[in-house]
């Protein structure tokens, strides 16, 4: 992978604290892109800065740490408007932050199953608040970390927060489903991407052992560099490119997420 390609962008990495956020992180700041690194809390952000520095040996002016707690989407809209106003350019997103559906049922105080919001419409807000920065120039991209059970997953539309059968197996696939029909989405340029099974927080999901998580962030970090050409919607498992589930090629589908998504974050525009 050439560092050409990539130095002097701007990326914004989602959950870039721990696992795939943080080695795709530390591999594009190595190639001279700056890096937006996010975290639930203001001190989770500064402390992978200030690891990135001290271990990886980046250049901290290639670092900003911004926190957002996706499970409030209030503070989805204020990152959103702090990257803006700090880069209205941007070249790349990566929608990685995630979270394993909890055992219990769980509504955040938005009102959404949790899993749903943390893992999609938090980052569907996020992409569409983002739009104006991602567009400026031709090129900009969204890469999300999806995941290979998404194949499994089905989007509840009548009952999208699963209270009537709630299962966390089901909750996780269906966040995974739904952010893998979005990267279809039109707006922006976007690829979702199985970075295989790594030893991550998200592990006990799939298996007992993984690769590592840099090996899963490399397949990230080429998805965002512009030599490797893309197509809208795109769904790749690792390196390799592959047909997604058969829903997340839907027009249909791709328009009724859409429309449930923007009810559910408020803004049904």
């Amino acid at each position: 992978m050439s560092s050409a390609s990539l130095s002097g962008r701007t990326a914004l990495i989602t959950g870039a604290t721990s696992g795939i956020g943080y080695e795709s992180a530390r591999l594009l700041a190595e190639r001279g892109v700056t890096v937006l690194v996010h975290g639930r809390t203001a001190d989770e952000a500064q402390a992978a800065v200030d690891k990135l520095v001290a271990t990886a040996g980046v250049d901290l002016a290639k670092l900003r740490a911004f926190a957002a707690d996706f499970t409030h989407l209030e503070e989805v809209e204020r990152l959103a408007s702090l990257v803006v106003a700090e880069h209205p350019h941007l070249d790349v997103l990566v929608n990685n932050a995630g979270m394993a559906a909890p055992e219990r049922h769980t509504i955040t105080a938005d009102g959404n199953e949790i899993a749903f919001q943390v893992n999609f419409l938090a980052h569907f807000l996020l992409t569409s608040l983002l739009e104006p920065a991602l567009t400026t120039d031709p090129g900009g991209r969204v890469v999300n970390v999806s995941s290979s059970l998404h194949r499994t997953g089905s989007i509840s539309w009548s009952d999208p927060n699963r209270a009537r059968r709630y299962s966390r197996l089901a909750a996780y696939a269906q966040s995974q489903l739904a952010l893998t029909v979005f990267a279809a989405d039109p707006r922006v340029t976007a690829v979702s991407v199985h970075p295989g099974v790594c030893d991550t927080a998200l592990l006990p999901l799939y298996a007992h052992e993984g690769t590592s998580a840099a090996e899963g962030a490399a397949h990230v970090v080429r998805l965002c560099d512009p030599a490797t050409e893309i197509v809208n919607g795109a769904y790749y498992d690792r390196a390799e490119r592959v047909e997604p589930a058969a829903a997340a090629t839907e027009d249909r589908t791709v328009k009724r997420l859409n429309k449930l998504a923007a009810l559910l974050v408020g803004h049904d525009s």
